[in-house]
């Protein structure tokens, strides 16, 4: 190798941006303002924006309202964790095949470092195995840099930058575009480098000449550990992770089958061994996917996910059952492949029964697990809350990621049929439901009767409590009441103001 002892050289390849792109490719985004959020509401902060957002005044750390009052054809989204976490495995395995030490950023999805030893005596130089790094990550759609240099700061600062060449000859060469790179692109947080550029400090070489006790005091752990990492005072050893090994089956048919039945017999012949093979390595199964070429060349992914890792065979061998029932395939099945996604085992992954107290928490996983298979993953949500002025929309519905707690109130409990104590639960309509003005409604008795005829009649009144805001787009005043009926039951109700009408809010339970 002609440029230097392999054993010292380390890369760092760099996805700039990854849950923005990825967000960019699954919406159609690419050439619009775009921008991840925190979360989806006016409130939401931004992220990442999308150079033509950036264009157009939107910077990461504004709010989603503020970004889109500076870009009105802004388009932003959530990117869930779980995706850009899948990326991130996807793109190390890619890595894999280049170096077998690869270790991922532990702080910033996108950015890799990986040894340039193991396959590359299979390439002419460091040049050539860079330039074919490059081609596999950009396969998926990606816009990737990578450089190749001594020192893992050296070769992120490179690859952040887009400096070229991307192979460094030297170490005088990779210290001085180091020193030379723009602390706007090596991830500083917006506040301090606000901070540092009122300073006059643009550069790395700028920051090392501030003395390291202020910036430790005066600026952020992400800015101070930069500085001592660009003096060389933090040992920068690469960290490989290892990656996991498929656990995966597949088989061939002879030919296409149609008929339910034997297909979940073929699904299960690949399915029970893998389950085997998972507790030699003390795995269990997070997540299934069945994965079916068809007799017309299309192809259909099936998976599922149990309610916690398990390596329990016959409630496996259940949800993917559930889950083939309920597939339409288009054709016949001409090859069927089945993989396990695994994760280190946690005791008890095995046991189907266990001694339990109270309510069976295990149990009432698995019976959502079945939903989620036989319907779909959104057949089972919770109602998340999050920012907004009015009741029905301060919550979202979202995914359940296990077994929740009974509710609890902060406020107050009423009593159960045999007399204890249990929580007050305020259960809210999807949408206000119009209801008759108190004279207009009346039962036999001539009281008001809100929740209709069921219910009976409001015998008791609490309100009014106001509620006026809403003036930056429609303005909204309402008039709360709590009314507590004949029968027992305490509703939730309010008189809108502007449109001289009441409706049903909700109902407290």
């Amino acid at each position: 190798m002609r440029e230097g002892p392999v054993a010292d050289r380390i890369a760092c390849a760099v996805v700039p941006a990854l849950p923005l792109q990825v967000l960019l490719r699954a919406r159609s985004w690419t050439g619009t303002p775009a921008a991840v959020v925190d979360r989806d509401s006016p409130a939401g902060r931004v992220l990442w924006a999308s150079p033509e957002a950036v264009r157009g005044g939107v910077l990461p750390g504004l709010r989603y309202a503020a970004a889109l009052a500076l870009c009105r054809d802004l388009r932003a989204a959530e990117v869930p964790a779980r995706e850009i976490a899948a990326e991130v495995a996807r793109l190390a395995t890619v890595l894999r095949r280049f170096s077998p030490a690869v270790e991922p950023s532990t702080e910033e999805p996108g950015v890799f470092w990986l040894s340039a030893r193991g396959l590359l005596p299979l390439y002419a130089s460091l040049a050539a195995w860079r330039g074919d790094l490059l081609d596999a990550l950009r396969g998926g759609g990606l816009v990737v840099r990578a450089a190749v240099g001594f020192t893992r700061f050296g070769s992120f600062a490179a690859a952040r930058t887009a400096r070229e060449p991307g192979v460094f000859e030297d170490r005088g060469a990779e210290r001085e575009a180091a020193l030379d790179a723009p602390l706007r692109l090596l991830g500083v947080p917006p506040a301090d480098r606000d901070a540092l550029e009122r300073l006059g400090a643009f550069r790395v070489r700028d920051l090392l000449a501030l003395p390291a006790h202020g910036v430790g005091i005066r600026f952020g752990p992400e800015t101070a550990r930069l500085r001592a990492l660009a003096t060389g005072d933090l040992p920068d050893p690469l960290e490989p992770v290892a990656g996991e090994e498929p656990v995966r089956a597949r088989a061939i048919l002879d030919h296409a089958e149609a008929d339910a039945g034997r297909l979940l017999r073929i699904v299960e012949s690949l399915l029970d061994p893998l389950v085997e093979s998972l507790s030699a390595g003390n795995r269990a199964a997070e997540e299934i996917e069945v994965r079916l070429r068809l007799d017309d060349g299309t192809g259909a992914t099936l998976s599922v996910r149990p309610a916690a890792p398990t390596r329990d065979g016959p409630h496996l061998r259940e949800l993917a059952r559930l889950r083939l029932e309920a597939a339409r395939l288009r054709a016949g099945v001409v090859e069927a492949e089945v993989e396990i996604r695994a994760v280190p085992g946690v005791p008890g992954a095995g046991r189907l029964f266990a001694d339990r107290e109270g309510r069976d928490g295990a149990a009432a996983g698995r019976a959502l697990a079945r939903l989620r298979a036989e319907f779909g993953p959104a057949a089972v949500a919770r109602a998340r809350p999050r920012d907004g002025h009015l009741p029905e929309a301060s919550f979202a519905w979202g995914p359940v990621p296990g077994v929740l707690p009974p509710p609890r109130a902060a406020g107050g409990a009423g009593r159960s049929g045999d007399g204890s104590l249990r929580p007050l639960v305020r259960r809210l309509h999807d949408r206000p439901r119009p209801v008759g003005a108190p004279g207009a409604g009346r039962d036999d008795s001539g009281g008001w009767n809100p929740g209709g005829m069921r219910e009976g009649a409001a015998t008791d009144r609490a309100g009014p409590f106001l509620l006026a805001g809403g003036w930056w787009a429609r303005e909204v005043r309402r008039e709360y009441h709590w009314l507590e009926t004949r029968r027992g039951s305490v509703l939730w109700a309010f008189h809108d103001r502007r449109r001289r009408r009441w409706f049903l809010q909700g109902r407290l339970e």
